[in-house]
């Protein structure tokens, strides 16, 4: 087809220099021909950008409320993973309920399948930047902090973290009873399409919902960039390969799979265990 529609725009052209005849009416060249004879032609299906007054992490993110995430990874030495736990047990519930720090504590788990020997934590801090800054300010200042950051570190081989945003369109993360699994999908997408991503999951949302499954949506703003995480809690492997198989037998879920998948450059899925203390249960 696209030959055809080049083969008779082209019959209807005479090149003259800058300019052409078409149809017995000139038209001015803004540019000059340069190349292969049909390189004119293929201009004719580029793109066109669709110029935005907004970044992503605006036009995504919810607008009511001014929730900062922070996600980290822990890599823990094997022999170190059961002395490491208690030691997060201990600490991180108590800065969770101190009123004095504008942050909670919305999920921590152990990696079961995935990455072994890891620790996963998310943080929420309302108020954004300046919540997470004023957090940082005063645990410089707790001794308590101070001391198990120093114990941690002898128990880490590696860690890395991320500042996240949440999608509109995604629940905010409540505490939640269980026992329950809890699967972190993380997706790297390829620069500059996080938006064509949030539209389709949008309409998508719904449809991952019917087992009430779906525990957040987060996109990276500091860290790896162009990074989504989709946190899912089932009550078991079983009912994990259960939900996901019904999902396509709904209307739509394939078209979503169809026009997503080929935005990512990479995905990992993580199946995770809740510590005791975790409020996502």
């Amino acid at each position: 087809m696209a030959t055809r529609v080049l083969q008779t725009v082209g019959s209807g052209l005479k090149c003259t220099r800058n300019w052409f005849v078409a149809n017995g009416q000139i038209i001015i060249a803004t540019r000059s021909i340069s190349g292969s004879p049909d390189s004119w032609f293929k201009s004719l299906f580029v793109r066109k950008v669709d110029p935005r007054k907004d970044a992503h992490a605006q036009l995504l993110s919810k607008k009511e409320d001014n929730n900062l995430y922070k996600i980290q990874f822990h890599n823990v030495k094997p022999e170190c993973l059961d002395d490491y736990n208690e030691l997060c047990e201990e600490v991180l519930p108590s800065i969770h309920a101190n009123p004095e720090y504008p942050c909670e504590l919305v999920g921590t788990w152990n990696t079961w399948y995935g990455e072994q020997d890891q620790a996963v934590h998310l943080w929420r801090y309302r108020g954004g930047y300046p919540a997470l800054t004023e957090v940082m300010n005063k645990l410089r200042q707790n001794k308590d902090f101070i001391k198990y950051r120093t114990e941690r570190g002898k128990m880490l081989l590696s860690r890395r973290n991320q500042l996240l945003l949440e999608f509109s369109f995604w629940n905010e993360p409540t505490p939640r009873p269980g026992p329950n699994i809890y699967e972190l999908r993380s997706y790297q997408l390829r620069p500059g399409t996080m938006i064509e991503w949030g539209n389709y999951w949008a309409r998508a949302i719904d449809i991952r919902q019917q087992n009430q499954e779906a525990v957040g949506g987060f996109f990276s703003q500091i860290g790896s960039l162009y990074q989504v995480h989709h946190l899912w809690a089932y009550k078991d492997l079983q009912s994990r390969e259960n939900t996901r198989n019904a999902a396509w037998q709904r209307e739509g879920w394939d078209e979503v799979v169809y026009y997503t998948v080929p935005l990512i450059q990479h995905m990992e899925s993580r199946i995770m265990i809740p510590m005791k203390t975790s409020p996502l249960k």
